[in-house]
């Protein structure tokens, strides 16, 4: 198939989730024979932190202004299989006017960020990648998050058929390696400041760096405040890019994972980075949210805390307990959460979707 996405970015991952998720599912894609043209707004904060430059077995089109590509776009579109448009497209709306205009592409919405989505349609508030018509001129939307989300993306935003396209990862990037000096930790945590995240990162982990002074505890990321409320041990390395990945997980005893809290509310929606440390092998210790033990064990694959004591314990747990765990956490990974399996459900969601617009044809003809 020829799947040309109008998405947030796939060349740099600075700031978000996007990217990286993008990366393992095209090299997937290809993979397995697809290829895909992925269409990106050039902007400077993502161009000065530019960690990738072409799509795998694929393109990227880079473009300043939207006027400048739409008629290549509509061409694009026009030889597609599959069309599909992305959450924070930053012309999501003029895309989804390409898309919905052409008629032999199978036209996809892919939502990546579905709780802030629905969080924002509840207040009321502009969801500048999605127009006024929501997602009804869409054959598939696909949702990051399932459970109820899937009910409300229907109900709330008139999508005609939804699916869960869940997070993933490539262990081919994502691998366990040589821990570092500079990345090793007793507890680590990998992500971007966020201010609904921050109650819980005080509780799982700045509280535990204060109870247990005497450990190291390591953030990567951007975004951080010059008044975050650092500790003697608590330490910090900037942005790192998905090649540094491995090396910081591999040196962390412990990783933390924190939901931000629109994806916890909802439930159901698993953060790349829970994939990325059990792939490279690091013990993973979580806050807790619906649907979590549809793709973790708790207590044999992955440690739950919904506190600072239990932090704490989760920190205080031997190497033979945290190895048995990682190992635990490795196996259902490479099992059921990798790039490769993702494509697969595209593929399935794709071909069910398909299948179904074709039925009316069928049934005409048989009448």
């Amino acid at each position: 198939m020829k799947i040309v996405v109008f998405g947030l970015t796939i060349s740099s991952s600075w700031g978000n989730g996007h990217a990286t998720l993008w990366r393992g599912l095209c090299r997937a894609l290809a993979a397995r024979g697809h290829k895909v043209v992925f269409y990106e707004h050039d902007v400077p904060y993502y161009a000065s932190n530019r960690d990738l430059d072409r799509v795998p077995g694929g393109e990227l089109i880079l473009y300043g202004a939207w006027s400048d590509i739409r008629a290549r776009a509509i061409a694009d579109v026009r030889d597609a299989d599959v069309a599909m448009v992305t959450s924070y497209c930053p012309h999501g709306i003029e895309a989804t006017e390409v898309v919905r205009a052409e008629h032999r592409a199978l036209r996809v919405f892919y939502d990546l960020d579905t709780p802030v989505t629905l969080s924002r349609l509840s207040r009321g508030e502009a969801i500048t990648y999605i127009g006024p018509r929501g997602l009804a001129d869409f054959d598939l939307v696909l949702s990051y998050t399932g459970g109820v989300a899937l009910r409300r993306l229907k109900d709330q935003l008139g999508a005609r058929r939804v699916a869960p396209l869940y997070g993933h990862v490539d262990p081919d990037v994502h691998r366990p390696v040589e821990p570092i000096g500079r990345f090793t930790s007793d507890l680590s945590y990998l992500g971007t400041y966020a201010q609904d995240r921050q109650a819980a990162l005080e509780a799982l982990f700045i509280e535990p760096a204060r109870r247990r002074p005497e450990r190291r505890f390591l953030i990567g990321g951007a975004q951080y405040p010059q008044d975050f409320p650092w500790t003697e041990n608590i330490f910090f390395v900037r942005h790192l890019p998905p090649p540094e990945h491995p090396a910081f997980f591999a040196s962390s005893r412990l990783t933390l994972n924190i939901t931000r809290k629109a994806m916890a509310e909802m439930g159901w929606c698993p953060s790349g980075r829970l994939f990325e440390a059990a792939a490279c092998g690091a013990p993973i210790l979580t806050d807790d949210w619906e649907g979590l033990d549809a793709f973790f064990t708790p207590g044999r694959e992955i440690l739950v805390a919904k506190s600072t004591d239990e932090a704490v314990a989760a920190l205080d747990l031997d190497e033979a307990e945290l190895l048995r765990i990682s190992k635990s956490a490795r196996e259902r990974v490479l099992a059921e959460h990798t790039s490769a399996q993702r494509a697969r459900d595209f593929e399935a969601a794709i071909e069910a979707t398909r299948s179904d617009r074709a039925q009316p044809a069928r049934e005409m003809m048989e009448a």
